[in-house]
């Protein structure tokens, strides 16, 4: 197990992406802490996948937006668990509209959880990460935040805001061998799709050039060879996971 006694936060766990990364970091030996906003029941079920795994999950109810909670929760996963090792940026949420007809609190909303929740629980693990001269951060972004997307502009920024700021901290921390790379997924078979109509879903596959869309695990194993000594050279980039989307 590549992950053998390491310790991980996960913003966003409970479902989707967020989800499928904690059962992959969980399946090669890692403790996995990770937060969630609403959804309890779903919180529970994982932490019981995490453990029949055999591994200790910590669940709690924290707004990543909210800095003073935020970093109530990574001591509280220090104290837990003992040590930490590495932090995934999943947490997101998306509120699509024109810009003409986004409200100011479209806009926020969207930053202060995409954007702004990076930094807060990026700068409460920091700290950590430079006195142990140690630590994994992968942040998840998005093809919307490389090539822009129509009636996503608050989205999309805040997804090219998660590229730069995942560049720029690369280069500040490499000297105390802390890694920072980011993960731009395109369309995932997510709750968030599962709503789209067929005919809407045909109609975004013309889009892709493998013609189909990604699974969560399709993330999660890059994640995963992100963290592990085969990526130990790596750092400061973005790996796009979106069947070709990008390049087009």
């Amino acid at each position: 197990m590549i992950l053998k006694g390491k310790v991980a936060i996960i913003t966003g766990g409970s479902r989707g992406i967020g989800r499928e990364i904690a059962l992959e970091l969980a399946k090669e030996g890692a403790d996995i802490s990770f937060n969630y906003l609403k959804n309890s029941e779903q919180a529970k079920i994982l932490v019981k996948e995490i453990n029949s795994l055999g591994r200790k999950a910590l669940a709690e109810q924290v707004d990543i937006s909210d800095f003073a909670k935020v970093k109530e929760f990574v001591e509280k996963t220090k104290n837990t668990f003992g040590r930490l090792d590495i932090l995934i940026n999943n947490a997101g949420i998306i509120i699509d509209k024109a810009l003409m007809m986004m409200e100011e609190q479209d806009w926020r909303k969207v930053i202060d959880t995409d954007l702004n929740g990076a930094f807060n629980i990026t700068r409460s693990c920091i700290v950590t990460f430079l006195k142990q001269k140690s630590g994994q951060i992968v942040n998840i972004s998005s093809v919307s935040g490389i090539t822009g997307q129509a009636r996503q502009t608050n989205y999309s920024a805040s997804k090219a805001g998660i590229i730069g700021f995942t560049k720029a901290l690369a280069k500040e921390v490499a000297e105390y061998n802390i890694r920072v790379n980011a993960v731009a997924p395109g369309y995932i078979q997510t709750d968030m799709l599962n709503t789209l109509k067929e005919e809407q879903k045909d109609h975004l596959k013309k889009f892709i050039p493998l013609g189909r869309f990604g699974k969560p695990a399709d993330v999660a194993r890059v994640v995963l060879f992100l963290l592990s000594d085969a990526a130990q050279y790596i750092t400061g980039q973005v790996i796009t996971v979106d069947g070709g989307m990008a390049m087009r």
